[in-house]
């Protein structure tokens, strides 16, 4: 009986810590994020070459709309160049898009992913750019992207993350998807940036210096999660990445259950596979070379998603408080609702500080009835992860109707 409270009894203390210290973590960043920084201006910028990279597997719902929109950038028109990578399009879509004044180079492999489509298009077309600027085949950017992402490169940076915002809100899972990214936003980038870390990438909006992106990218060979891959290879060489609050990106969130959790496991499988391999290399990087950004990057890996976070933060919290109320004079537990409440007031507050004021409305309190699905699904997918990073997944994009 003593050796199974003893197991009891240690099962609740790494729980406590584990949620405990991720509960701090994204206080502290979730709160330094409410902070403005403003980025300093050159009036005279060197006017750099832009490849507008726009990958795209089966995209003809979106892919002539979003060709045309990335045209409409306020940055001198010679200056910059929309490439659609086009995988497995239909002819009359290619025949479309070579309408435009763009360059659309077709691509096809046995097994398609966002890096090999990158690289074909990257070898296809040379190297005479400065920049290489990454969207995802259903984003939209705000007209003065490129312009500010320039900015941060006269600088002084290599690689500048983009502020990615909801085009749609039209379902629930709309709705939460777009609260999820603006959390993450905020804690793992504005509020990064705001202390001197790194920015987090998130796979588009994102832009780099382009003969180093084209050097890297060269190794990178991720079926899923290909920009985690690719920031711990630059966070583990001291890369610094900006993050530009006011380059808005607009992205398509999900509005189905089975598009979430396909989404939500490739990202899974990716996140505990990179933490894994980069585990003793951040611990090694931190004690020998000083690399905290690249150790802080590794213990996000291993750190839980904000929807697992604070769902089980908050079925601990209450689990915790039912038993304290039923059984009083219990000792078989060493922790309480008294442990647990101050982690579920930190997890609460770093949403608050995190959440924009725009959804804080009565669409949401209606979306936030759909949380517990999500929750689950998100859940149900840790059981479900084995191969998930090592197959395509295809998010299928355009906006249904309500």
């Amino acid at each position: 009986m003593a050796v199974l409270k003893f197991i009891i009894n240690l099962f609740e203390f790494i729980l406590w810590i584990y949620f405990g210290f991720a509960a701090i973590y994204v206080f502290i960043f979730g709160f330094a994020g409410v902070f403005s920084r403003k980025q300093k201006i050159n009036p005279n910028p060197k006017i750099r070459k832009f490849a507008v990279l726009i990958p795209g597997y089966k995209e003809d719902a979106v892919i002539i709309d979003v060709a045309k929109e990335a045209l409409k950038q306020d940055y001198p028109k010679e200056s910059y160049e929309v490439v659609i990578i086009a995988d497995s399009f239909q002819t009359e879509t290619l025949k479309k898009l070579r309408e435009l004044p763009i360059t659309v180079i077709e691509v096809s492999f046995e097994v398609s992913t966002k890096s090999k489509a990158l690289n074909k298009a990257m070898f296809e077309l040379g190297d005479n750019y400065d920049v290489a600027l990454i969207l995802d085949a259903d984003n939209i950017m705000q007209e003065d992207v490129i312009s500010k992402i320039n900015q941060a490169f006269e600088n002084g940076f290599k690689v500048v993350q983009g502020h990615r915002v909801a085009k749609n809100t039209n379902t629930s899972f709309a709705i939460l998807d777009a609260i999820s990214e603006e959390v993450n936003n905020n804690i793992f980038r504005k509020g990064h940036r705001n202390l001197g870390f790194s920015s987090a990438l998130i796979g588009s909006g994102m832009a780099f210096d382009y003969s180093f992106f084209k050097e890297t990218m060269a190794n990178v060979k991720a079926v899923g999660g290909f920009d985690k891959e690719l920031e711990l290879k630059l966070l583990k060489n001291k890369y610094k990445i900006e993050y530009l609050q006011d380059a808005i990106i607009l992205d398509e969130k999900v509005q189905k259950s089975e598009v979430f959790t396909n989404q939500r496991k490739r990202w899974l499988s990716a996140q505990f596979i990179y933490f894994g391999r980069y585990f003793f290399p951040g611990i090694y990087h931190l004690f020998f070379k000083g690399n905290i950004d690249f150790f802080d990057k590794v213990y996000q890996m291993g750190s839980p998603p904000r929807v697992l976070l604070v769902g089980l933060v908050t079925i601990i919290t209450l689990l915790y408080g039912f038993i304290d109320l039923i059984f009083p004079n219990a000792n078989f537990l060493k922790f309480g609702f008294n442990e647990w409440w101050p982690v579920f007031l930190l997890v609460f507050l770093a949403f608050l500080f995190s959440i924009p004021g725009k959804f804080y409305s009565v669409k949401t309190l209606k979306a936030a009835l759909t949380l517990p699905k999500a929750f689950f699904l998100m859940f149900a997918s840790l059981f479900k992860l084995k191969g998930a990073n090592k197959k395509f997944i295809h998010t299928e994009h355009g906006t249904m109707d309500n």
